[in-house]
């Protein structure tokens, strides 16, 4: 894992999913959570996509987007700051891919590489989930420098369920918090 010093900031990926309640709004509170944290500033949101259930199917179809954000916070305790945003919001862990208020997931964090009990970066199924990588195709920008959308865009031309992921609403910041690039 790479050190880092608390004045340097890294650019990190977050998964938002939600199907019950009323998921946009979820994900919005989700994302102002964050913002409001001094050490996170949001840079860009993709658009919302409605998406089929993997896994555990018995359950309303998802809305995902994924946030970019730059951050001073270790993974760690981003990965905290995170889960402190799913508790505030409602999320109970009753069901292993089942339905939730919203769920976040720490994708990546500048390339870096971890895997400890608490934490694995990059996302250890993220290549493999369309609805994951299509809403991270829209704001993983070209010249990124740490080889993301390079691997994006291959895993794009080979992950199986792209079907199963449709376009929803145009993404967007919550009002007031960082800036958008879209």
């Amino acid at each position: 894992m790479m050190a880092q010093t608390p004045s340097e900031s890294s650019e990190a990926y977050i998964a938002l999913g939600a199907n019950l309640g009323d998921p946009e709004a979820q994900m919005m509170r989700a994302a102002a959570l964050l913002g409001e944290h001094p050490q996170i500033t949001l840079l860009r949101s993709s658009n919302l996509y409605e998406t089929d259930p993997v896994g555990y199917l018995d359950q309303p179809n998802f809305i995902n987007m994924v946030l970019a954000v730059k951050t001073t916070l270790t993974p760690e305790a981003l990965l905290t700051v995170m889960q402190d945003a799913e508790l505030a919001l409602g999320r109970e862990r009753n069901i292993r891919f089942g339905p939730r208020t919203v769920d976040l997931d720490l994708l990546w964090m500048e390339g870096r590489s971890m895997d400890t009990p608490f934490l694995t970066l990059p996302h250890p199924r993220m290549f493999e989930r369309a609805f994951v990588l299509v809403p991270l195709s829209d704001i993983v920008s070209e010249g990124e420098a740490s080889g993301l959308y390079e691997r994006v865009r291959a895993a794009l031309d080979l992950v199986d369920g792209k079907d199963g992921v449709r376009f929803w609403k145009t993404g967007s910041l919550p009002s007031g918090l960082g800036h958008s690039e879209n």
